[in-house]
């Protein structure tokens, strides 16, 4: 059956921070006294420009400005870059704007500005509001700073923003995970990312591991976490992620529901589909900042396809993430194959209570979003 082509969002990589997190496995460097802000938005433009003809005549339905930390970058480089970026590329009416900020970069001008160019929601990188937590995290602020940070983005005019907070940090009890929980919860975010820290190759942690709590410990957390936001109003609708009721991140569902994203900066990462073709690549661009500032180098670094038999569990690793999973038909719409393609494997998924008996959701049962990974493997 053919492909149809599925919502666009766009991804934009801004590669510098302050300083670089022991856990971070991002593409991120360490910023230099001043940073080549206006050469970086050039080329992103020229980026963009080169991948026009991926758009193929939709919309954007969301953008998400990534990093580093985009919050170094100034109110004034936001505002013509997404005005350029419009006059390229239609924005949907309802479109989300979505910009990573950590609150040790939050000044209530640089917000104000930031609210004035069209950037409707922000995702606050706060992990945790414990300063022994924040020190071992290598964050640059501490617990006041977040609050405070909080509290500049309201006044600047943001009603929808998102609280990032990791749990099973080192030496982290119960009590000091529900603590930063409440903590996040008294602030009024819309939405809040949960999710468990976990050791990446290419990280001060991974070449100096610390001390993490024990499964059980771990296990603990998470179903009195998932019990407080529950009872806070907070409704899990993926593995890490809460939202008040409207308050998904659609760029994110974007992602889970294997939709198509063009990403522009630094190591970003595209996945467009081509129905004409019977086709799927991914793609992603230069990650060094300063290859990607050559002008006599190319954007793009790498291209592969998803081929017709990786479809199916590209799909799933998304889609199963899901509490709710996606629409039955989403499968043959966006990967070209039809269910009847794994009848087994989901026979076999749903025999063991991993996957809901098969009607018009493709979705995950309770235990299944517990053993993703064993529920996954079925299609391997």
């Amino acid at each position: 059956m053919p492909l149809q082509l599925p919502p666009l969002s766009l991804y934009i990589h801004i590669p510098w921070c302050i300083k670089k997190c022991p856990y971070c496995d991002f593409n991120s460097h360490t910023a230099q006294d001043t940073l080549p802000e206006k050469e970086y938005c050039s080329a992103l433009l020229d980026d963009l420009m080169a991948d026009l003809h991926l758009v193929q005549g939709r919309p954007l339905q969301s953008i998400f400005i990534g990093g580093g930390t985009p919050s170094l970058f100034s109110a004034k480089s936001f505002n013509h870059l997404l005005k350029e970026i419009q006059q390229k590329i239609p924005f949907a009416d309802d479109i989300e704007i979505t910009l990573e900020a950590n609150p040790g970069t939050f000044e209530q001008a640089k917000f104000s500005g930031y609210f004035q160019t069209g950037i409707n929601r922000l995702s606050i990188g706060v992990q945790s509001f414990q300063p022994k937590q924040l020190q071992q995290l290598g964050r640059i602020h501490n617990a006041q700073e977040a609050s405070r940070a909080i509290d500049m983005a309201k006044k600047a005019g943001f009603t929808n923003f998102n609280i990032d907070l990791m749990f099973g940090l080192p030496g982290q009890t119960l009590d000091d995970a529900l603590f930063d929980l409440n903590q996040a919860v008294s602030l009024s975010p819309t939405h809040i990312s949960w999710y468990q820290l976990t050791i990446e190759p290419n990280t001060i942690f991974f070449s100096k591991p610390p001390k993490l709590p024990d499964d059980d410990s771990l296990f603990t957390m998470q179903q009195a976490g998932q019990r407080r936001l529950h009872d806070a109003g907070f409704q899990q609708y993926e593995i890490s992620a809460y939202a008040q009721e409207n308050c998904k991140s659609k760029h994110n569902m974007n992602y889970w529901e294997f939709g198509d994203y063009l990403g522009i900066g630094a190591g970003a990462h595209s996945k467009i589909t081509f129905p004409d073709q019977n086709k799927i690549d991914r793609l992603w661009k230069t990650r060094i900042p300063k290859d990607y500032l050559d002008l006599s180098k190319s954007y793009l670094a790498g291209k592969r396809e998803i081929h017709p038999e990786e479809r199916a569990l590209e799909f799933l690793m998304n889609t199963l993430r899901l509490n709710n999973g996606v629409p039955s038909h989403y499968f043959l719409d966006r990967t070209g194959e039809s269910l009847q393609s794994i009848y087994n494997q989901l026979d076999s998924a749903q025999k063991h209570a991993l996957l809901m008996p098969f009607s018009n959701q493709l979705q995950a049962t309770p235990k299944g979003l517990l053993y993703l990974n064993t529920l996954l493997e079925k299609f391997m």
